[in-house]
C-alpha cells in the first residue's frame, strides 16, 4: 500500500502564459515563474524567481507539464524541483480557468510527479524521494501540495 507524507504547501506567483505556437504535437506555451513562498512541518521558504513551465496543450486540451524550479528554505539550502504532469477537466471548467475564474479543485485534475536534487547535507535524502503533488490555479498563481510517496 502507498502511503503520502506532506512534504509543503507551496504558492507561486506566475507570468502571463506566452503561447510559442501551435506544434505538430499540439501549442506550446511557457509560463515563467517569478517567485513565492512555500512552508511544511519541516520546510519553509521561498520559491526563487526564473524557474518555468513549460505547456504542451493537447487537441482535447489537457496540459502536459513540465516544470523545473529552485526553492531556498529559510536556512539558505537549495532544492531543484522537477515536475511532469497533468491537467485535464471537462470543457466547462476549462472555459472558466481561462477567464480567470477559480473552479473548485475536485472539479478538475492537476497532478504532478517530482523528483528533488540539493547538496545540503540535512536535507540529502531528497534525493531519493518521489514526490507527488496536487494543484490549483488562480489568475495569476499556482498554488500546490507536495507529498513524499513513502
Amino acid at each position: 500500500m502507498i502511503e503520502l507524507r506532506l512534504l509543503f504547501e507551496l504558492e507561486a506567483e506566475v507570468a502571463s502564459v506566452v503561447s510559442i505556437g501551435v506544434t505538430p504535437q499540439g501549442e506550446t506555451r511557457l509560463v515563467q515563474i517569478l517567485g513565492g513562498t512555500f512552508s511544511g512541518p519541516e520546510l519553509r521558504g521561498k520559491l526563487l524567481p526564473g524557474g518555468a513551465d513549460w505547456q504542451q496543450v493537447r487537441n482535447d486540451r489537457t496540459l502536459e507539464i513540465r516544470a523545473k524550479y529552485l526553492l531556498e528554505t529559510d536556512r539558505g539550502e537549495h532544492i531543484q524541483v522537477q515536475s511532469e504532469g497533468l491537467r485535464a477537466a471537462a470543457p466547462e471548467v476549462l472555459d472558466r480557468l481561462e477567464r480567470g475564474e477559480m473552479p473548485e479543485p475536485r472539479e478538475y485534475y492537476f497532478r504532478t510527479a517530482l523528483r528533488f536534487s540539493t547538496a545540503a547535507p540535512r536535507l540529502l535524502r531528497l534525493n531519493d524521494v518521489l514526490g507527488v503533488s496536487y494543484g490549483r490555479r488562480a489568475p495569476r498563481a499556482v498554488m500546490l501540495s507536495f507529498f513524499e510517496v513513502l
